[in-house]
């Protein structure tokens, strides 16, 4: 059928789920991706692989310095236009305080004397 001289379809197609399925785009997976917790993720393609809320570029340093102000997790969560739920503000909080223990030897300024 023409219309204004331009070829117009007169049915519309129908596909099978497994047809479509077929059609959706593939990602390729993300082997360097890392999980660091539910809401927090490293990818080398993101921020330069350093740790960020998942889905987003906010790095956990940037909250983690606004919870060293003493910004509410409320306060922070509205900064950030409401992309970093609470839970992912105690995430990094958690994450960070165990990796302090674990690595607080390398911090030391100067030995306590006994």
């Amino acid at each position: 059928m023409k219309k204004n001289g331009k070829k117009t379809l007169t049915s519309t197609r129908t596909l099978s789920r497994s047809a479509l399925a077929s059609r959706r785009r593939v990602s390729a997976p993300r082997s360097n991706r890392l999980m660091l917790g539910r809401y927090i993720v490293a990818d080398p393609k993101i921020c330069h692989g350093k740790p960020t809320i998942r889905g987003t570029r906010i790095m956990v340093s940037q909250v983690l310095d606004q919870v060293a102000l003493g910004m509410d997790w409320v306060s922070i969560s509205e900064r950030w236009g409401g992309s970093i739920p609470k839970e992912a503000i105690a995430e990094a909080v958690r994450l960070s305080s165990q990796a302090f223990l674990e690595h607080a030897p390398k911090y030391v300024v100067e030995p306590i004397p006994a």
